[in-house]
């Protein structure tokens, strides 16, 4: 109703993995279904650069029709003490909810390869969700039950989150697609060395020189290998530059001015923000 009477909208993408296979066997139909939605937005809001390629190569639409805004980062770092590493027994961190797609089991695998260079190293899986079986008993049959365990933190606990996270020698996510991967973020926020796979907005921190990247389809023994590779030489950028909710909303602000300020066919027109889910 808002496009026929002419209200102008804007619409941020809201991407990522899903669990259910239906709903990824049918991503493309869906995004088909939305296009001429899309297609008739002033603008379309992309979080992380590569949508702007992907959707627009779906919906046939050029870069311009795109505004770049990613989500902020605001961590509380400053109340965090920082604690000495023990290069001898390192804690790895895979952080995100339990799920398939997000790759925690990759980090398992590796483990015992890591092991036998690092025997006294630790491999903590932070998070929680429907997967939580799945990977306590991956653990429990490759006989890792002393080395690795699955803890969450409270997701409203974010003191207690920014200090595990600082605890960490290494922290990694070998996810099959992230837009805005949050944990990471905090993570290099915090000065943590950064393993994540070679996808979607996970690559983005790689390429941006947050974070090093490797194969999703690594074996354990190539993925245990990167580990090792990080945990003796930590990957930590000098110069960290990431958006704050600040910078997020006053680029939305900024948007939305441009867009009121252009000629509609409704003079009391308002713009309307729209998120659109893309799971």
């Amino acid at each position: 109703m808002r496009v026929h009477a002419g209200v102008p909208y804007v619409v941020t993408f809201h991407g990522g993995g899903h669990p259910s296979k239906l709903r990824n066997a049918i991503r493309g139909v869906q995004n088909q279904a939305y296009a001429p939605l899309l297609r008739r937005a002033n603008k379309l809001i992309a979080t992380a650069k590569f949508e702007v390629s992907s959707f627009g190569k779906v919906l046939g639409v050029s870069a311009s029709k795109f505004a770049y805004i990613p989500n902020g980062c605001d961590i509380a770092a400053s109340t965090v003490t920082p604690q000495p590493l023990n290069p001898d027994a390192p804690l790895i961190l895979s952080v995100g909810r339990l799920e398939r797609y997000k790759g925690h089991q990759h980090a398992i695998a590796a483990l015992p390869h890591v092991l036998k260079e690092m025997p006294n190293a630790k491999l903590r899986i932070v998070g929680g969700g429907d997967y939580e079986g799945e990977l306590n008993a991956l653990i429990a049959r490759l006989n890792l039950q002393a080395s690795a365990e699955v803890r969450a933190v409270k997701p409203t606990d974010r003191q207690g989150m920014a200090e595990v996270l600082a605890s960490a020698s290494l922290v990694m996510l070998m996810s099959e697609y992230e837009t805005h991967p949050m944990a990471m973020l905090e993570a290099i926020a915090l000065g943590r060395s950064v393993l994540v796979s070679n996808t979607s907005g996970l690559q983005e921190l790689a390429d941006d020189g947050y974070a090093k990247a490797a194969p999703l389809n690594s074996t354990p023994e190539q993925l245990a290998q990167a580990m090792l590779h990080q945990l003796r030489h930590p990957h930590t950028p000098k110069t960290i530059h990431l958006p704050t909710w600040d910078d997020c909303s006053n680029g939305l602000l900024g948007l939305y001015n441009e867009i009121v300020r252009q000629p509609v066919a409704n003079e009391q027109a308002t713009s309307l923000h729209s998120s659109l889910q893309c799971k």
